[in-house]
């Protein structure tokens, strides 16, 4: 079945309804929805952001974990031509108040976890005129079932153009401060027919599709929608529980499913996987940071199906490149490769000058798609330096072997990858030096056997400090996310820098990668 791929997202969904009325667009624990009743949900939604004055173009935020619930919200904002605005739930409080802020996020739709954390700053998000509870009442704001069910169901049919925004996910970026990444209908749909032509196989009408990935990260969001889009029955995780995911792998036959390395690792360590039935299983996807072969070679001996490794970026919405099944295997030799360019990428490897590089020799990623970002949310300079002409600057370092497989090196800005999760130094290293004893203060990546990477922290004290390291740590906790904190402090006299004063963080990282072919783990 040809789906009809150059239009509004919106235009797609409501395709897919027209094919599938009756089918299961998703199950959440025991919630199940068709397709018809998700339709019906999504114009409920969008006539209820209508009526708070939420106009096209209008941002409004999710802070909850995975559920069905999401889809609704998104297939609304879809409906009403507002944006989407994923927030990752495991922010500390004064990020998440600087996304409210950066967005003008106009309403708030909170999971039950995060009631306390919103009540923490619900007095500096200013733009926020509504806050909605997900999943149960409280005290102070509307229950998200009883304020959609007071709506018209009518889709109201707002106009929508394939540029217009549909999504805005924040990175974390060099400066200390996330930057909103603006993904649009194209974006969506070009990624959608690259999917089609490579790992959308056996995304069959009917088939069981696990979206178990966070849903504020571009991944987790992107198998929701291509399950939509397919017409699957879309299996919705909210805790990522490798017991749970096992279960549910047998229980609900599983087709189609995308797991980041870790996730694989804690898979194929759980003591219930010799006894899980893989059977059902076509696809495995998996990316977002490097993945010891010894963890892939057991994972495809133990789950027995095709096994799709993707590369790409927030700002690339996703996957830029891909290393099908067949070159999985090892007597090719590319199991450390991410892969060849998808039906309708470009990418190019440049010196330092943006002249390309020979064979095998390593440059910067240069990437053009169709699915690439139309650029930071209200961050014009950004924007302008993360493109030359119409390529993104991907900010890794990369070479092409002689058959145009590419092979990611090092990464050019110094970011962490820790479990999938992006961490960007400077954050963390500004997080460390607010603490009133911390002269001076740096972070670093270093090989670690279950995240792939996770950070080390190199700190300066005040003369007279008497911090220890579970100190230092438990102030990062306070200031940002506990996935970006150190789990490692040494105290230094001094960092090393050159004449400039930049950090040298290779001289710091250089101890912890010695023997290793690549410096990302």
């Amino acid at each position: 079945m040809d789906i009809p791929i150059q239009k509004p997202l919106v235009d797609v969904f409501r395709w897919r309804v027209e094919q599938s009325p009756d089918l299961i667009v998703h199950k959440f624990q025991q919630r199940e929805t068709t397709y018809k009743q998700f339709d019906l949900f999504a114009n409920k939604v969008a006539q209820g952001l209508i009526k708070e004055g939420c106009k096209p173009n209008s941002r409004v935020a999710f802070l909850a974990k995975n559920s069905d619930l999401y889809f609704e919200f998104l297939y609304g904002t879809l409906k009403s031509n507002t944006v989407a605005v994923g927030i990752n739930w495991r922010l500390a409080a004064p990020e998440v108040s600087y996304i409210l802020n950066d967005s003008q996020s106009e309403m708030i739709f909170v999971g039950p976890e995060f009631y306390g954390l919103i009540n923490q700053i619900k007095d500096e998000i200013p733009y926020v005129k509504k806050i909605i509870s997900m999943e149960g009442p409280h005290d102070q704001w509307q229950d998200y079932s009883v304020w959609r069910d007071l709506q018209l169901d009518v889709d109201p049919l707002i106009p929508v153009s394939t540029d217009d925004d549909v999504i805005q996910l924040y990175t974390s970026g060099t400066t200390g401060h996330p930057k909103g990444v603006q993904l649009t209908n194209i974006n969506f749909t070009a990624s959608a027919e690259m999917s089609q032509k490579t790992y959308y196989q056996y995304f069959d009408e009917g088939t069981s599709n696990m979206v178990c990935m966070p849903i504020f990260h571009v991944a987790g969001t992107n198998m929701g929608i291509g399950g939509i889009v397919c017409g699957c029955k879309n299996i919705i995780v909210a805790d990522l529980d490798p017991g749970i995911v096992l279960d549910l792998i047998e229980k609900e036959k599983i087709v189609n499913t995308l797991f980041v390395p870790a996730v694989i690792l804690f898979l194929i360590q759980h003591p219930k996987v010799d006894q899980t039935n893989f059977s059902s299983l076509k696809t495995v996807i998996y990316g977002a940071s490097p993945i010891a072969q010894d963890t892939l070679n057991k994972a495809i001996e133990i789950m027995d199906c095709d096994f799709w490794q993707v590369y790409g970026l927030t700002e690339t919405n996703g996957t830029v490149t891909i290393l099908d099944p067949r070159d999985h295997q090892p007597s090719k030799n590319k199991l450390r490769s991410c892969g060849q360019p998808g039906p309708g990428v470009e990418i190019k490897i440049v010196d330092e000058l943006g002249i390309e590089v020979s064979t095998g020799e390593v440059g910067e990623i240069l990437i053009k798609s169709a699915t690439n970002m139309k650029g930071y949310w209200n961050e014009p300079e950004a924007t302008l330096s993360a493109f030359k002409e119409d390529w993104f600057i991907s900010g890794d370092a990369g070479y092409y072997d002689e058959e145009g497989f590419l092979f990611i090196h090092d990464r050019v800005k110094d970011m962490i990858v820790s479990g999938a999760e992006n961490i960007y130094p400077a954050e963390v290293d500004n997080a460390l030096m607010s603490h009133p004893e911390i002269i001076d203060a740096a972070v670093i990546g270093i090989p670690d056997e279950k995240w792939g990477e996770v950070v080390k922290g190199f700190v300066v004290i005040s003369k007279d400090s008497k911090l220890e390291e579970h100190d230092i740590v438990s102030y990062a906790r306070t200031q940002i996310a506990g996935f970006k904190c150190p789990k490692s402090i040494e105290f230094v006299n001094e960092l090393p820098r050159n004449p400039s004063g930049k950090i040298l963080r290779r001289e710091l990282r250089a101890p912890y990668w010695e023997g290793k072919d690549r410096n990302v783990s």
